[in-house]
């Protein structure tokens, strides 16, 4: 008897195993991973290697602009099962970048419109209570930081030319006093003009992300007193002229002081997170256009200190960029290669880590992006929200559609993701600036 019972404990194991296999959902590897809106469903997994690229012009580079429609009365996001989704807010002013203080209240870059905004959640977190400016007339401000970061008594706001900081108290929904410039001169004038935030683990730092002037240096030209002179003077990978302190992530102290190049050769590192478990700093870039539907992808990735990530001369290791074949040798051998590569042509936005508890234990210490959509691909790719698949904290190079349903049809959109914040409740927050809205995802 004891011998039947052990026997149908040893089925029953082995049959919860194979369900337990059977769920995970296939990854979808090299030529499959790539595709168009058609194919994203919420837990469908992608994994894109260097090896899996094609060549430059396998197919033309398109034109493929999509028209940003009124959200159809019916049309709500799609979420894996286990998770809903609701409506948290709407009629902003092209919200970008949302950011979680300490406290709950959701800061929202309203860029278009110059300023930023205080949303107060509801007791339940479940939509706004109160919503003021709190601070406006900023240019074009995206990244927000709280600092210090436990018990902040800071806002800093960063726009395409300088880093501003607000005095701030817990609760604050306005500015309690005049606007401080930080750092007046952020490389600008032309070309992407998103300037991402952040302060290291440790607070000694503050990283500023800025995207290049141009798509893949165009206008570098020869850089003063010749190459071989600037290579010897100046870090890996860093441009000239009007690309100079631009593709890469700028270091301050807090006052704004001891500028530094931290990361090089990542074109436009659009956002910007820390994260908590390890501390690194992680980028979610748009990489360059012009070479065909499937090249270059954008990518999230860990930013280290003194790296090179390739533009514009190379991309995703030493695959070269045709445009500039030749120019530089000397850095071959020398690129990192990016963590996570993603749908080219995706426009990976704002980045977050999820570190609260509200969704099942496999997600806490993974990472979200916003993937803005497609402009230069035949057929549309992204606007939608991914996962970033950790494991111990190390990107395993997957990523999984976790929100999908943007894309009307192939011509029209009514949806263009953004910011992506963790609320205090543990619900994932995620701006849209083409209808002006906000969503919360919950379980």
């Amino acid at each position: 008897m004891m011998r039947r019972i052990r026997t149908a404990v040893v089925g029953a194991l082995s049959a919860s195993i194979v369900s337990s296999a059977v769920a995970e959902p296939a990854v979808l590897r090299g030529k499959d991973a790539f595709g168009s809106w058609q194919g994203d469903t919420p837990g469908t997994i992608r994994l894109i290697r260097p090896a899996d690229l094609p060549k430059p012009g396998a197919t033309a580079s398109a034109a493929n602009v999509s028209r940003v429609v009124q959200r159809p009365a019916s049309a709500v996001p799609k979420v894996p099962d286990g998770f809903k989704i609701a409506l948290f807010a709407e009629g902003l002013s092209g919200p970008r970048i949302i950011r979680s203080a300490p406290n709950g209240d959701i800061f929202v870059a309203e860029t278009r419109a110059g300023r930023v905004r205080v949303l107060r959640p509801s007791g339940d977190g479940s939509k706004v209570e109160s919503s003021e400016v709190f601070a406006d007339r900023l240019g074009h401000p995206f990244g927000i930081a709280f600092y210090p970061s436990r018990d902040p008594q800071w806002v800093y706001v960063a726009s395409t030319e300088r880093v501003m900081r607000f005095p701030y108290r817990s609760g604050d929904l306005k500015a309690s006093g005049p606007m401080q410039v930080v750092v007046p001169d952020l490389p600008a004038g032309y070309g992407h003009s998103t300037r991402d935030i952040v302060f290291t683990r440790d607070d000694q730092r503050m990283l500023i992300s800025v995207g290049s002037a141009g798509n893949v240096g165009e206008a570098l030209g020869e850089p003063a007193g010749g190459l071989a002179a600037w290579i010897k003077a100046h870090p890996l990978g860093a441009a000239w002229g009007g690309e100079t302190d631009r593709a890469g992530v700028l270091a301050f102290d807090p006052e704004g002081q001891n500028r530094s190049l931290f990361a090089s050769g990542i074109r436009n590192c659009v956002g910007l997170a820390v994260q908590p478990a390890t501390g690194a700093p992680w980028c979610s870039t748009n990489e360059r256009d012009g070479l065909g539907d499937d090249l270059v992808p954008d990518y999230v990735t860990r930013v280290k200190e003194g790296a090179f990530y390739g533009w514009p001369w190379y991309y995703m290791g030493d695959n070269p960029d045709p445009r500039h074949a030749g120019e530089r040798p000397d850095l071959k051998g020398k690129i990192t290669v990016p963590d996570v590569l993603l749908q080219p042509h995706s426009a990976s936005l704002g980045l977050t880590f999820y570190d609260a508890d509200l969704f099942p234990p496999e997600y806490r210490g993974d990472a979200f992006a916003a993937e803005h959509g497609s402009w230069n691909r035949s057929k549309r790719t992204g606007y939608k929200v991914i996962r970033i698949r950790l494991r111990d904290g190390v990107p395993t190079g997957e990523y999984e559609d976790f929100i999908t349903g943007f894309v009307v049809n192939d011509r029209e959109v009514w949806g263009r993701p953004v910011g992506v914040t963790v609320a205090r409740d543990g619900s994932l927050l995620i701006s849209e600036d083409g209808n002006g809205t906000i969503w919360r995802v919950s379980r």
